[in-house]
């Protein structure tokens, strides 16, 4: 079996305005570790197939310049969230949510496998995902 050269590397950033409760969400729900700390501005968490960083963001500053949206933690919505696969959906969703996370739907069972939706406390959709044996090869094709 070959495997393929990665072409890039991933990068996870997540903004948060509270590092300490960053940390203690995703490495408590996630069992990700602590790498490296960047003083207060952030931390590397590793244990994911990518780093994921924690970088601390003050709530309505500008995240970008000329934006006319302020920074929110309150729950938003964007194009892009993170799944996490597990292998215990009961067991990952019982811990995520012991640590701050907030459900925003009933587990969804799909040909693929088991899925719910979730918020970080800091308002970031995330979903557990856990596979069945065939994953997405139930429902692919071929191009």
């Amino acid at each position: 079996m070959s495997v393929d050269k990665p072409m890039a590397t991933l990068l996870v950033n997540i903004d948060v305005d509270d590092l300490d409760r960053a940390i203690r969400f995703y490495t408590d729900t996630f069992d990700l570790r602590i790498g490296r700390r960047f003083g207060r501005a952030g931390v590397e968490l590793l244990g994911a197939n990518a780093a994921i960083y924690l970088l601390v963001k003050q709530a309505e500053s500008a995240p970008f310049p000329g934006s006319t949206s302020p920074r929110s933690y309150g729950r938003h919505w964007t194009p892009v969230h993170l799944d996490f696969v597990v292998e215990d959906l009961e067991g990952a969703l019982a811990k995520a949510e012991a640590a701050g996370a907030l459900r925003e739907g009933d587990v969804a069972a799909h040909a693929w496998g088991r899925i719910v939706m979730l918020a970080d406390p800091f308002g970031h959709g995330l979903c557990l995902i856990q596979f069945s044996e065939k994953g997405y090869d139930a429902i692919a094709t071929s191009s």
